[in-house]
């Protein structure tokens, strides 16, 4: 299996869709995580893993207090073992991945087939996803081997600051193509094929500078119009760039990673991503060790390693991540 075998941009005959395998396989569930093969990743390692230093991506559990949506905060509740009161004490967990550091899963979001009809990666249906017994295209499959690749990183927060530009996580604006190629260029980032692209827009350090009244009137926001998310713009520019360039995941310390709203639904990468390629979608990672130990290092790729949850049905998954330089 070999990056060389995907077809370009220009030779899809549908781009809104890539489903080679069959259904209900393994290759089926990783999507393009399948082209993350042990000889992938043992090259990788080699170049990245210099210095030994590492940081872990994942935000505190209890971010956010107040999930958008009206989505569930995390509960966690400490309990004795039943009859070793006072000797042992164990964890009862109550959580919505979606309300903290996260990989989308491709049973998150759906595409329009065009004749009124919704379908998820592969052509599951929703049926398959709710009957408790079909583990087609779940989180689990990832689960198996974990995901380990190339990660590199624009940080557009930083690149903000050079430029003397409000960066606001939360006031909608669209980081635009044209942006990330002029920070990968000042950073010398070389695109490669099986690349994880990690964005740093600012939302964690706007979440965390805002009053507990003003998370509390973000929860209440129950339409995606009203959210206002920094993120990546949509568009089919940027499509053709994560597909050209064989990206095989991609993920952000926002909400969304791509801006919200929308600025061209029809270039929605939730779409493309999880329900036409099998793109993960992280969200919500804490990159800010990460960016301080590039800019640290003035290294912006690193070997990046991901182990979800191991439950076969799974939508989403706390990501378990950790960068490695």
């Amino acid at each position: 299996m070999s990056f060389d075998d995907l077809p370009k941009w220009d030779d899809l005959e549908n781009k809104k869709r890539y489903w080679p395998a069959k259904k209900g396989t393994k290759d089926e569930g990783l999507g393009m995580l399948r082209y993350l093969t042990p000889a992938h990743v043992a090259q990788v390692v080699k170049s990245e893993v210099q210095t030994g230093e590492r940081v872990c991506l994942n935000w505190e559990m209890t971010k956010l207090e107040t999930p958008g949506f009206n989505r569930f905060p995390c509960e966690h509740e400490i309990v004795p073992i039943p009859n070793y009161e006072g000797i042992a004490w164990d964890d009862i967990w109550r959580f919505n991945p979606q309300a903290s550091s996260q990989w989308d899963g491709f049973r998150h979001y759906s595409t329009d087939m065009g004749d009124g009809t919704r379908a998820w990666y592969g052509g599951t249906t929703s049926d398959e996803i709710t009957n408790g017994e079909s583990d087609r295209i779940g989180v689990g499959h990832w689960a198996q081997d974990g995901i380990a690749a190339r990660g590199f990183l624009i940080d557009y927060v930083s690149y903000c600051e050079k430029k003397g530009i409000e960066c606001n996580g939360m006031n909608g604006t669209a980081v635009t193509l044209e942006e990330v190629l002029e920070i990968a260029k000042d950073c010398n980032i070389e695109f490669k094929p099986g690349d994880i692209f990690f964005m740093r827009i600012g939302f964690v350090k706007t979440w965390e500078s805002i009053s507990m009244d003003q998370k509390k009137e973000y929860r209440t926001q129950t339409q995606a119009h009203k959210h206002k998310h920094t993120g990546l713009i949509q568009s089919e520019e940027v499509a053709r760039f994560v597909w050209n360039n064989r990206i095989v995941a991609v993920a952000g310390d926002g909400v969304s990673f791509e801006v919200r709203p929308n600025r061209n639904n029809e270039w929605s990468m939730h779409n493309y991503c999880l329900a036409g390629w099998g793109v993960p979608i992280g969200e919500m990672f804490d990159m800010e060790r990460l960016a301080a130990l590039c800019k640290k290092l003035n290294r912006w790729t690193f070997f990046v390693t991901s182990s979800p949850l191991n439950h076969p049905r799974a939508v989403a998954s706390p990501p378990n991540a950790m960068a490695i330089f």
